[in-house]
């Protein structure tokens, strides 16, 4: 019976563990469109909302765009490009958000910003899933993604537990 009540418990840890990091949210910028420069990010981003944990993905062609992570809302507001915290080229490019506050991002394609590819974002703190319902198709892809990694890691601990329970027994 002790065997069985520390695999319950053992259980009930490796569960919440698990269940914390798959409740982070992955927001494709700009929906189906991508980051692009024919995407509104403004009505993008404020449909969202990005929690400490969650990840940005930049889609784009590596070709014709880039990311940078600007310094400031001075910088953003400018597209002073020549003040990157970051930069990036690979055309899938994931970002983690993991504190709270502001990050702005830009295109690094001269001349783009200016032409709208810009990205303001704010991180919160909480627990409860991000809200992705204003994106487009990729959110709910992203939600069931959300969805289908929760059962599967829930299914994971519940296997390690049982392993557990045989050593314990044993």
């Amino acid at each position: 019976m002790e065997a069985l009540l520390k695999s319950l418990f053992m259980f009930v840890i490796v569960t919440l563990m698990i269940q914390k990091n798959a409740m982070a949210a992955q927001h494709v910028v700009g929906g189906s469109q991508g980051w692009d420069e024919s995407t509104d990010f403004n009505s993008w981003a404020s449909g969202q909302t990005f929690k400490v944990g969650d990840t940005l993905v930049f889609r784009y062609n590596p070709g014709l765009h880039s990311v940078v992570e600007l310094e400031g809302e001075s910088a953003y507001k400018s597209c002073d490009i020549s003040s990157t915290v970051n930069s990036l080229s690979g055309g899938n490019d994931v970002v983690k958000l993991n504190k709270p506050g502001t990050r702005y991002f830009a295109c690094g394609t001269a001349g783009h910003c200016d032409q709208g590819m810009k990205l303001k974002i704010t991180t919160v703190t909480g627990s409860a899933p991000s809200n992705q319902a204003a994106s487009s198709t990729p959110s709910s892809s992203s939600a069931v993604s959300l969805v289908f990694s929760s059962a599967f890691f829930t299914f994971i601990a519940a296997i390690l537990t049982v392993l557990m329970s045989l050593v314990f027994l044993l």
